[in-house]
């Protein structure tokens, strides 16, 4: 239904990117707007891999349970949830460049109950902002770790 894209371009390692996406215990040190996170399987990484993600959207928390449907090293990850009557399909994917590694999210919003049809052409802008600011996170977190000229 509704696709997003947004990518930027990190001065660290595509390792050091890909950790960053897929360290789930360590969310809420990389983004201000996640609160926690809540591993819910005995694994950490990979395909399997469930989750609980409770973040702060304006002056609400909200909490979505994802999960890993696909994981290659150093190149995509993809995290779902089926949320409010919308699954919500996010792969990150990372590339070498000249300049470290260009982080790509790609988000497909897709209702498939009647409210949720309605509402989530709403909120996509809020979602969409939120994103934004956890990629700038996820470059900001990376290029520290790296020191910046890696």
């Amino acid at each position: 239904m509704s696709k997003r894209s947004t990518s930027r371009q990190i001065k660290a390692p595509v390792a050091v990117v890909f950790d960053a996406v897929t360290n789930i215990e360590k969310f809420p040190e990389k983004s201000e707007g996640i609160v926690s996170v809540e591993v819910l399987t005995e694994q950490k990484k990979g395909v399997g891999v469930r989750f609980r993600e409770t973040r702060r959207m304006g002056k609400r928390e909200g909490t979505t349970e994802l999960e890993c449907t696909e994981y290659v090293e150093n190149e995509r990850v993809r995290f779902v949830t089926d949320q409010g009557g919308t699954v919500w399909d996010s792969i990150y994917i990372t590339e070498e460049s000249n300049e470290g590694t260009l982080l790509t999210l790609e988000m497909d919003a897709r209702p498939h109950k009647l409210m949720a049809k309605i509402v989530t052409p709403l909120i996509l802008g809020m979602i969409s902002k939120a994103v934004e600011k956890d990629m700038d996170a996820v470059k900001d977190y990376c290029e520290g770790k790296a020191g910046g000229g890696w």
